[in-house]
Order: structure tokens, then sequence, then C-alpha cells
């Protein structure tokens, strides 16, 4: 058996859906030896395929946040630099052959395969309807980020080219599968693909396909957001889910077991799965802190300033993390301390006070300390290598903002603010009097920051071509990103974006 799993994980590595058009001899009697693979088993690694691509700090969530106001990664003298791949994000520079983003799009591709491999192996309506949701999942993220998505039903022969859905099409398959599904996946947990995780897929594809089929001039189909309105009224009257008491039980070790809001997220387990998780919080942490991290990445005055001073999105002590490590949730500014509340310092022995300024690229002595640094996922100290912090990907709060937004956009702005206040009341923050679709733009990014949402918020509101903190306005062609190199020679299907 252990040498069927080697020998499926090694397909699902070489056989990306855009690129499996070399095939040995052999290829008939491997897919005899594939058969005796376990389904379950099959399954499971459709789930694991999402690990990287989600988790991972340089994968879909440098894709969808260091394009943004949200995050920088400033190159600190020699530390950070890796020939610019983080600054070209920011600052809206990236080309057809920037790393990241052609290891994103690939892995996103085999994680649609891994989900359609499951479906050759005559699975259960459950299993089945698991595969789809997450082949729908990943086929979604593809038409939002690169607008054409290769796809293949049928893995038969892989050496027929897959053919190749443009972002309206995508997200009319992704609409359909999702709604067909649906009544055979199950109620839960959150860490599987379940009924209500494939009703945010679907509020989330009705509520972005104006902006997918038209990125410089989004449309908003009233029939779309009915759609988005129903299906969160779905969520939002189940007495399961309630907005969290303190909004970073959602991603904390035990959030399988603490959260009241997560919908879906990416299961991980200390000796199971850890994905990278981990990274949400080394990325920023200074190398003297505990546990020590990588110094690097940092959110932007300008967004850290939206907040309220009241507002407990800011973050606060946490049990478990800030008593055995000194570490605070939320963001991490000014003087940093241990777990005794000593004062900590830098390599130099200068204090370690975290300063709101930060550059693109930081010279001079104070390297270490510039920008402030964002914790959202609370620290799991026992957990080591593999964090038991389970990855979320939807969860309540988002699913009312749809709501408001989609209320606005048929205009019903008083119900809106009303969805808004109710989330801003139970964060601590003081009531609006007023709502816009700025100020709604605003009351995601203070909810929903760095979760990986925030690009496409920013294309659907209209503002991702404006500039901000280290980034000037720029070229329309990125609102889209490029189409690697190694998938364009591969399938004479697929064309270069605009510009690239």
């Amino acid at each position: 058996m252990k040498r069927y799993k080697i020998l499926i994980l090694s397909f699902l590595f070489m056989l990306v859906i855009g690129a499996c058009t070399k095939l040995d001899e052999n290829f008939e009697s491997e897919i005899e030896e594939r058969s005796a693979i376990p389904v379950a088993d099959l399954l499971r690694s459709a789930y694991n395929s999402l690990a990287n691509p989600f988790m991972d700090q340089s994968r879909l969530w440098a894709a969808q946040e260091h394009t943004t106001d949200e995050v920088i990664g400033p190159t600190r003298g020699p530390d950070w630099d890796d020939n610019g791949v983080w600054r070209v994000l920011h600052s809206h520079n990236w080309t057809a052959e920037h790393t990241f983003l052609r290891e994103t799009y690939r892995e996103l591709l085999q994680a649609q395969y891994a989900a359609t491999n499951v479906l050759q192996f005559n699975p259960s309506p459950q299993q089945a309807a698991e595969a789809r949701f997450i082949r729908a999942l990943t086929m979604f993220v593809v038409a939002d980020g690169w607008d054409q998505v290769p796809f293949r039903d049928d893995l038969q022969d892989l050496k027929k080219i897959p053919t190749v859905l443009k972002g309206p099409e995508a997200i009319d398959f992704v609409i359909s599968e999702v709604t067909a599904i649906m009544n055979d996946l199950p109620d839960g947990p959150a860490s599987t693909a379940n009924k209500d995780g494939a009703r945010v897929l679907l509020m989330k594809a009705y509520l972005n396909k104006g902006a997918i089929a038209n990125r410089q001039n989004p449309t908003f189909a009233p029939a779309d957001m009915n759609q988005v309105i129903t299906l969160a009224d779905q969520i939002i009257n189940n007495t399961k889910y309630k907005l969290a008491d303190n909004i970073f039980d959602n991603f904390a070790p035990d959030n399988d077991v603490k959260s009241t809001e997560n919908i879906y997220t990416l299961y991980n387990k200390d000796g199971d799965r850890g994905g990278n998780v981990r990274s949400r919080w080394f990325l920023g942490l200074h190398y003297n802190m505990k546990p020590s991290g990588w110094n690097g990445f940092t959110t932007l005055s300008d967004f850290y300033n939206k907040f309220g001073p009241t507002d407990q999105r800011r973050g606060g002590s946490y049990p478990g993390m800030t008593d055995v490590g000194g570490v605070r949730t939320g963001f991490l500014v000014g003087q940093q301390f241990n777990e005794k509340n000593e004062p900590l310092k830098d390599r130099k022995g200068n204090p370690l006070i975290f300063t709101p300024e930060v550059k693109l690229k930081e010279t001079g002595a104070n390297l270490e300390v510039t920008g402030i640094r964002v914790m959202k996922y609370p620290i799991d100290y026992v957990g080591g290598e593999q964090a038991d912090n389970d990855y979320v990907i939807f969860r309540l709060a988002d699913v009312m903002l749809m709501k408001a937004e989609a209320l606005m956009r048929t205009n019903s702005t008083p119900a809106a603010l009303l969805i808004v206040n109710a989330i801003r009341a139970k964060r601590g923050a003081t009531p609006l009097v007023s709502l816009d679709l700025q100020a709604l733009l605003d009351e995601r990014g203070r909810e929903l920051y760095w979760e990986g949402w925030r690009r496409q918020d920013l294309i659907r509101f209209g503002k991702f071509l404006e500039p901000w903190q280290e980034k000037p306005t720029d070229d329309p062609k990125y609102l889209i990103f490029p189409i690697p190199a190694e998938q364009l020679a591969v399938n004479p299907n697929l064309t270069q974006n605009e510009g690239y």
C-alpha cells in the first residue's frame, strides 16, 4: 500500500492539469495499480494538496495580500531581498517570470487534478461531492487571479490538451458544480467540505462574478446580489454559528473546538499535518522574540490607522500565548516584552520598538524594528513544527459582510449598516452613523485583514489600481496575474494575459 501511495503522489506532482502530455507506454498498467488505492486515500491527498498553495507565505497568500495596502515585505539590508520578489508584488511591478506567482498557479492546478482524480475511482456520492468542492474552490481562485482555468474532467486520456475556461465561464461552472453537489455534502465539520462551506463559495462566486468579467468596471447584477443575500441568510440563521467573543479564537491552536464562526477550514494537527500555518507568526516575529521569528513582513501605518482605539481587532493579550512567550495578538507596535513583562532588545542591544514607518527598502540602523507586525493566528507553543491551528478559509463575519455589500448594491444601505454595526459592537468598536462603499471596504479590511481576501476586495471595489504607501498608480494589466511560460508551452489553449 505504501508503494501505491508514493505512486499517486508522484502523479500529482508530475501530471499537472496543464502539462500532462508526456506519458510512457506503461501508463495503462500504472492506472491499474492506482486503482488499488482506496478512494478515501485519494480524497485525503486532494485535501492535502490545498495545504501549500493556501498556507505557505509565498503562494496564494502572497498574491492576495502582498499586492495590497495590508502587507509589505521590506528588504532589510541583506535580508528579505530574494531578487526583489516581495518588493515587486507590493509595488505592482511583477513580470510573467515571477517565481511565486508561477508556483501558485501550478500548485492550484495540481490540487484541481488531485480532486478530479478522486472522481475516476468510483467514489461514494459524498466523496464525489467533497472532491468536486475542492476542485470548484481551486477553479474559483484561479479564475479570480489568472482568468484562465485549464480544465480536464476525464483523466483517462492525459494526452488530450485541457480546455481552458475563461473567467466568466469558469465562474458559471463553479456555480453549477457547487449547486449540483450541495445535497451530497455533509453538514460538517468545518475541516471537511460541507454544505455551508459550499454556500459561502457560491456567495463568493456570485459577488465577484461581475468583477471577474470586467475587473476595470465591475458590475453587480441584482439577481446575483439576491443570491448572495439568500445564501447568507441560510448561514446566519443557523444557530450553530455566532460571532466569537474574541475574534482571535477563530485562529487559535484549538480553533476546531473554540471557534463559533469558522465554516470551512484546512485541517492541521501536530503529528499528522501542519501545513505551513506557523508562517503566519514566524514571518513577522523578531529574532529575539519567543519563538524566534524571521523578522520579515509588516502592515502599513495607513492601514493600521483605520482602527479605532477600542477595537478588539487591534489585538491584546491572549491566554496560552502572551503568558508563555510575551507575544500579543493583532498588531505589534511599540516596545515589545517577554512573558515576564520585561522589555526586549534587538540584536544590537537597542530597545525592540516596532515603528509604524516602513519602506520597501530599509537601510541604516533600524533594519530590525521598522514596520508593525501582525499576529492574526495565536501561536501554538505546543505543536512545534506542525501547528494545530486549522487554517481559516470561510467564516461567519465574512458572510455577514458579503450580505451587507449585496444589500448596499441593491439599494438597501440601512439594512447593511445594521449588519456592520452588529459586527463592530461585538468587536468593541464604536458604531458607524452612516455607510458608503468606502466605509464598507474599510470594515472588510478591519475584520478580515491578513486572511487572503484583500486583493479580491480592492478589485471589486475599484481601488486596486489606486496609489497607497510604497505603491504608485499603476497599469491595469496588474488586475490579472500572468500565465506562466511553462503552462503556455504545454497548453496551446492558453494565451498570455494582455500586457505580459
